[in-house]
C-alpha cells in the first residue's frame, strides 16, 4: 500500500527515538501538517486543529493546494476560523496514512513497510506528536486548540500532558473517554477488516487489498456518523429504480443501501486498512480518568485553560452530547470559563462537517471573544 499525501503537506520531524505510551519507540518519524494565515510577531495568534480518524492535514484550500479541504466552510479568510486573524495549523495524526508515520510507512530499520510491526498507537502518542509540531514552529503557547471527534480526545490529551500549551480549547463532538457503544461499533469495524482473507495478518498490497472488509467497516461507521432522523428524512423507504440482475440475490434494493455502497467504495482505496485498525483502537483505549483514580471529571479538572467551549449535536449517537457536557463541566472545575452548547442538528456525529449554519457561529463567536 502507498500513503495518500496532499500536495500542500509539510513535515515536522519527531525526536528520534520517539517513545510510545504502550511500549516501543519510533525512529526517524515525522508528522504531516498544513498551515494557513500568518504567525504574528508575538507568536500568540496560533490555532491548532487536531482531526478525527480519517482526515488528512488539508482542512482547507491554500496556495500550495487549491483543492477544497475537509473543513472548507469553517476555515479561511472571514470564515469562523478566520485566517485573516489566526495562524492555523492542522496536523495529521501519528499512525495515519496521510503523510504522518504509520503502519503504511517504511520502517527505516528494515526498508519494508511497518505493517503490524508498528508500535501500538495511543491518543496520548498522537497528542505528543502534535505538541512537537507546535513547538517546532516556534509557538510557545497556542491561542486555542480545536479538536473534533477523535481530535477532541487528542486535544484533551494534549492539554493534560502539556500544561500551558494553549490558552483556550474548543471540543467539538469529542469526549474524555470512549463509551461502550462506540467501542462495540469500532470492534465490529476492525473485525470486518481482520476477517477479510485479503487482510492476511496485515500483509496485503494493491492487488490483494481487503476491499470487502474495508467496505463493511466504512458502512458501519457511516451509519453511526449520521442520525436515524436524517436517514429517514433523506432516503425514507425509496427503492432503486433499476432492476437487480437475477444472479445477485439479496443485492442492493433501497436508495440508502446504494448511498452506503457508493460512500464506502469512494473511501476504501484511499485509506490504509492497518492504519484504520491502529487509530480505531487508540480511541477505544483512551480514558482520561486513568490519570485521576477513575474519576473523569477530576482528570478534566487537572487541565488548565482560560476559556473552553464544548459543542455537540443532540442527535449524535457515537459521541453523545452528554460527553461534551462532561468535558465542559470538568474544565470548569479546573478554573476555565467553560460553556457547553448542544445543537439541534439532524446530522448526528458528522454535523460539525456539514451543518455550518449551526456549528460555524458557535466556533466563530467563541474565537472572536479571545
Amino acid at each position: 500500500m502507498t500513503e495518500f499525501i496532499p500536495p500542500g503537506t509539510r513535515w515536522a520531524a519527531l525526536p528520534s527515538p520517539f517513545p510510545m505510551k504502550r511500549g516501543g519507540a519510533l525512529q526517524d518519524a515525522r508528522v504531516a501538517y498544513e498551515t494557513w494565515g500568518r504567525l504574528d510577531e508575538a507568536r500568540d495568534n496560533a490555532i491548532l486543529i487536531v482531526t478525527g480518524l480519517s482526515p488528512d492535514a488539508h482542512a482547507a484550500s491554500s496556495a500550495e493546494d487549491p483543492t477544497p479541504g475537509w473543513w472548507q466552510e469553517m476555515l479561511g479568510p472571514g470564515k469562523p476560523i478566520d485566517t485573516d486573524r489566526w495562524f492555523v495549523v492542522c496536523v495529521n495524526s501519528l499512525g495515519s496514512c496521510k503523510g504522518s508515520t504509520g503502519p503504511a510507512s517504511v520502517d527505516p530499520a528494515t526498508g519494508e513497510l511497518y505493517r503490524l510491526r508498528f508500535p501500538d498507537v495511543s491518543i496520548e502518542d498522537i497528542a505528543d506528536a502534535a505538541a512537537h509540531v507546535v513547538r517546532g514552529l516556534g509557538i510557545a503557547r497556542l491561542a486555542c486548540v480545536i479538536g473534533n471527534s477523535m481530535g477532541g480526545m487528542t486535544a484533551l490529551a494534549l492539554l493534560h500532558r502539556h500544561p500551558g500549551i494553549s490558552r483556550a480549547h474548543i471540543n467539538i463532538s469529542g469526549s474524555a473517554r470512549a463509551l461502550p457503544f462506540s467501542i462495540a461499533v469500532r470492534s465490529l469495524q476492525r473485525e470486518a477488516i481482520r476477517l477479510d482473507p485479503n487482510w492476511n495478518e496485515g500483509r496485503y498490497d494493491e492487488s490483494t487489498y481487503p476491499e470487502s472488509g474495508m467496505r463493511i467497516a466504512r458502512k458501519l461507521g457511516v451509519i453511526t456518523y449520521r442520525s436515524a432522523l436524517e436517514w429517514d428524512g433523506r432516503f425514507g423507504r425509496v427503492r432503486l429504480e433499476s432492476d437487480r440482475p437475477d444472479e445477485e440475490p439479496f443485492g442492493l434494493e433501497f436508495q440508502v443501501e446504494s448511498y452506503l455502497e457508493g460512500h464506502a467504495r469512494r473511501f476504501v482505496r484511499r485509506f490504509d486498512p492497518n492504519s484504520y485498525l491502529y487509530l480505531s483502537r487508540s480511541m477505544d483505549w483512551f480514558d482520561l480518568a486513568e490519570y485521576a483514580d477513575d474519576d473523569v471529571l477530576a482528570a478534566l479538572a487537572q487541565i488548565r485553560v482560560e476559556r473552553a467551549l464544548a459543542i455537540g449535536a443532540r442527535t449524535d449517537i457515537l459521541f453523545p452530547v452528554e460527553q461534551q457536557e462532561e468535558v465542559a463541566e470538568g474544565l470548569a472545575r479546573g478554573g476555565a470559563q467553560s460553556r457547553f452548547v448542544g445543537l439541534e442538528s439532524p446530522q448526528g456525529h458528522d454535523a460539525f462537517l456539514v451543518d455550518m449554519a449551526r456549528f460555524g457561529p458557535a466556533v466563530g463567536g467563541f474565537l472572536e471573544a479571545l
